[in-house]
């Protein structure tokens, strides 16, 4: 037994003891001292003279700068108390290098310390190093943009079309909240797992978002499974940031990076078969380029492909806000579909998918469709299905080429909600597309429909008439592709795959409705849910004048269904109901032509007062305003008389 005097004998002629203790009381010390003169210099008023004597021109550059110099210096010296307390616990000797450290760290706040050294020093020290919780944008909070710096963040929007200014205010190893569920973070996955080469392209893009995005893909995943990271830059323009300044950025990352240049503009898909020639890795995980990745990210990607080669995996999309970079978390009860004009859309998980997951939503639900940006697959699986159409230009439409593909042709789609990523949706695109947006966004969905929805290619032709005014350059390499790949018809993918889909299924007519007194049609004049039916003249081309006459007895556009719930009042758009709702539920009689609707037993009329508005009235077989043909019909099976 150890005597108290013993005991305090021992402490007492420690000298190595009593070092580590004088050691670790002086850093931490050191530490607290400039976080708070940091926070002060940080906080205070910018209008002040004394301060803005030091300030460079540019109060952006000002606000880069001293994240750069700041970031890493917090990181180092929490390292550093953390690495005395330890020793000085265990009573081990302090090494040289240590030494070294801890001059060096005392030395900063007098010498200007080159930040690209100290990215290297940052990665290898510490990936779990958090700053501190004042700085604009950390644990994923809304920048609030100062007074004076607000025109100027207005005036830069249009550069990338998001707030550039508020991700410059941003630290690029910017800490945001863990998004995973309790039942995600307690799922162990296999040390085997196979490695990815992620791949990012840009066009001119913001150097901070970027950069950050990097930053967070090195931070969030165990190196052992990144293989290499491609940066394929689609000819940027007047962006001197993204040569050298990028090339010694990468350089010290622990990880390799390989950047491309293209010299003339290619677009996303073929920039991106440019970064997949050059992978190596297991897998590819695609990335757009301003993205922030989170904790645990990559791992529940990667465990889907080892556990089949034909699955594409991809992340939970959370939202990073254009003006603010708020970091909002995506839901998890959502998955990829598109509407009746085949635009991508975000739609309810349905109690199907639930019941197949048998309500674990820590498993992966199978999506009809992606969002294409951000998604992991195995490399050589990529190449197997026909990897991207190389004869779409720019971007648009290659997400729902991909999905459907995938699907029919023996692969599975799913998304994991124990990953997720952030992305930055912008309300429109900042650059041109060369030959103009519509040709190509019109030509690449001609392509996707004409190779891969058979007899429902005449009916987007139709829904979508500008489709008929685009050349689809030549199809055959990918129509032989589908051959020999043996894919399932796009009818089985809408039966077993996508059944909710907004398209005719189970029908009598999809066409024109046609009042052939009046020549006037049912149109829904590009309205919205709530809104009021239409009709106008009938001109065959078409578009907002197609519907489809269910076998439901729904008169449908798209998905929304005519709807009358009160007598002699405007007829309604509204979202479908699926369950029966009388009120949008028309028996058609083929000999007085009438339309009549089961809730109120009034027939479909058109207002005599205004012929563009669609009302009910007392069915009346003589009156002239409620004869409906059934006209210029797509796909018809007429019902029978009632």
């Amino acid at each position: 037994m150890i005597s108290k005097d013993a005991g305090f004998k021992h402490y007492n002629y420690n000298p190595r003891h009593r070092l580590n203790n004088f050691r670790l009381i002086l850093v931490t010390s050191l530490f607290w001292v400039l976080l708070d003169a940091f926070l002060i210099f940080y906080l205070t008023d910018c209008s002040s003279s004394s301060l803005a004597a030091h300030r460079p021109s540019s109060d952006s550059a000002y606000l880069n700068e001293m994240n750069k110099k700041l970031i890493i210096e917090n990181t180092n010296l929490k390292k550093e108390v953390d690495k005395l307390r330890y020793e000085s616990a265990n009573l081990k000797p302090l090494r040289n290098k240590n030494r070294l450290n801890r001059e060096h760290a005392l030395k900063t706040s007098s010498k200007k310390e080159d930040f690209l050294n100290k990215v290297k020093n940052w990665f290898a020290w510490d990936s779990e190093a958090t700053n501190p919780p004042s700085w604009p944008g950390e644990n994923g909070r809304a920048v609030q943009i100062p007074q004076h710096l607000q025109q100027e963040s207005k005036k830069r929007f249009k550069e990338n079309q998001f707030n550039i200014l508020a991700s410059d205010m941003i630290a690029i190893n910017r800490t945001v909240p863990d998004q995973r569920s309790y039942a995600c973070k307690s799922r162990q996955y296999e040390s085997d797992l196979p490695n990815t080469s992620i791949i990012i392209v840009f066009h001119n893009e913001g150097n901070s978002t970027l950069l950050r995005g990097l930053t967070s893909i090195v931070r969030n995943s165990p190196h052992q499974l990144l293989k290499e990271i491609i940066l394929v830059d689609d000819a940027s323009e007047a962006r001197d940031y993204l040569h050298e300044s990028l090339d010694n950025f990468v350089k010290k990352l622990p990880i390799e990076v390989k950047i491309f240049r293209n010299e003339e503009r290619m677009g996303l898909m073929r920039s991106r078969l440019r970064g997949a020639e050059a992978a190596s890795g297991d897998t590819m995980t695609f990335l757009d380029a301003h993205i922030e990745t989170t904790k645990g990210w990559l791992q529940p990607l990667l465990a889907e492909v080892k556990k089949n080669r034909k699955s594409v995996a991809c992340p939970v999309i959370d939202v990073i806000s254009d003006e603010t970079f708020e970091y909002l978390t995506g839901s998890e009860m959502t998955y990829g579909g598109f509407d009746s004009h085949f635009v991508f859309d975000w739609v309810p998980v349905p109690e199907r998918e639930n019941q197949r997951r048998e309500h674990d939503h820590s498993r992966s639900l199978r999506t009809p469709t992606m969002a294409g940006g951000l998604f992991t697959i195995e490399r050589k699986f990529f190449y197997d299905i026909g990897s991207y159409d190389d004869g779409m230009d720019v971007w648009g439409a290659e997400n729902l080429e991909m999905s459907f593909r995938i699907w029919m042709c023996g692969g599975e789609l799913l998304i994991s909600p124990c990953s997720h990523v952030g992305h930055v949706f912008r309300k429109q695109t900042p650059y041109t597309f060369p030959g103009g947006t519509n040709r190509i966004i019109f030509k690449n969905n001609r392509r996707l429909i004409d190779v891969w929805t058979d007899e429902y290619a005449k009916y987007f032709h139709k829904i979508v008439p500008d489709l008929n005014l685009v050349d689809a350059g030549d199809l055959t390499k990918r129509i032989e592709l589908r051959k020999k790949l043996e894919c399932k018809s796009f009818k089985w993918y809408l039966d077993n795959i996508y059944p909710e889909a907004p398209l005719p299924k189970d029908f009598y007519h999809v066409g024109s409705i046609q009042n052939e007194h009046l020549n006037l049609c049912l149109d829904t004049m590009n309205r919205k849910n709530g809104g009021e039916s239409g009709a106008t003249m009938c001109h065959g081309q078409g578009g907002n004048q197609i519907y489809e006459y269910s076998k439901g007895h729904n008169l449908v556009s798209g998905s929304l269904c005519l709807d009358s719930n009160m007598s002699n009042k405007p007829v309604k758009l509204s979202n479908c109901n699926g369950g029966g709702a009388k009120s949008q539920q028309w028996d058609y009689d083929n000999h007085s032509e009438q339309f009549r609707n089961r809730l109120t037993s009034e027939c479909l009329t058109v207002n005599q007062h205004n012929n563009q508005q669609i009302v009910t009235a007392q069915c009346d077989k003589e009156n002239k305003f409620q004869k409906w043909l059934l006209k210029d019909p797509i796909f018809s099976h007429l019902p029978p008389s009632k």
